[in-house]
């Protein structure tokens, strides 16, 4: 039982989500999209937001910045944090605008807010889970989606959802937050992709 809750810290780590929440849209879409577009997205994406990270983190562990994936003082976390932001503003700002599609861009946006409201958070003390605020923010992003594309995804957004469940509880087995800190995760993830979809809904 307990391999199987901390595998969900590994499966769904919040590395994962931009790349996630990219490979949704191309498979929800109903748009024709060329192979062309497609890798000129996923692939320098994909780069950025987990290749070039795991670099960080093994340069950052090496350096004794960090000691783990998981980044569990607030110290250790502001440097993901500001290597993740730069990574998704340059994915925002140079990579999408070459292929533009607004839904992707809105996406990225979001979790850039999202990210910053954390980033500032450490500030006043408070920590929150990033892996609550990347799941909440993909199950949003599924949800509309759905909406825009008039797609009944269900069995998707359920699927997410319980797997954010999953994802609550690991990190509570783990004792790498408590309640009010995956609260504020998950509202985060949920308000800035909320406000993204005015944009492009």
């Amino acid at each position: 039982m307990s391999a199987f809750l901390k595998s969900f810290s590994y499966i769904f780590h919040p590395l994962f989500i931009p790349m996630g929440g990219t490979l949704a849209y191309f498979l929800i879409t109903p748009k024709y999209v060329s192979l062309e577009q497609q890798s000129g997205n996923i692939l320098p994406i994909f780069i950025l937001t987990v290749i070039i990270p795991i670099i960080f983190f093994f340069i950052l562990k090496n350096l004794g910045l960090i000691s783990s994936v998981f980044a569990p003082s607030l110290k250790e976390r502001r440097y993901p944090l500001i290597i993740g932001i730069l990574l998704n503003l340059m994915v925002a700002y140079k990579v999408i605008p070459q292929n533009y599609i607004q839904e992707i861009y809105f996406f990225f946006v979001g979790l850039i807010i999202a990210l910053g409201a954390v980033f500032l958070l450490l500030f006043l003390k408070v920590k929150t889970s990033i892996h609550l605020l990347g799941m909440s923010s993909l199950t949003m992003f599924l949800v509309g989606l759905s909406i825009h594309f008039e797609i009944n995804i269900t069995f998707a957004i359920a699927l997410f959802t319980i797997c954010t469940g999953l994802v609550a509880t690991s990190r509570l087995y783990m004792k790498a937050h408590t309640k009010t800190e995956l609260l504020i995760g998950v509202l985060l993830g949920l308000t800035s992709q909320l406000v993204m979809l005015s944009y492009w809904l």
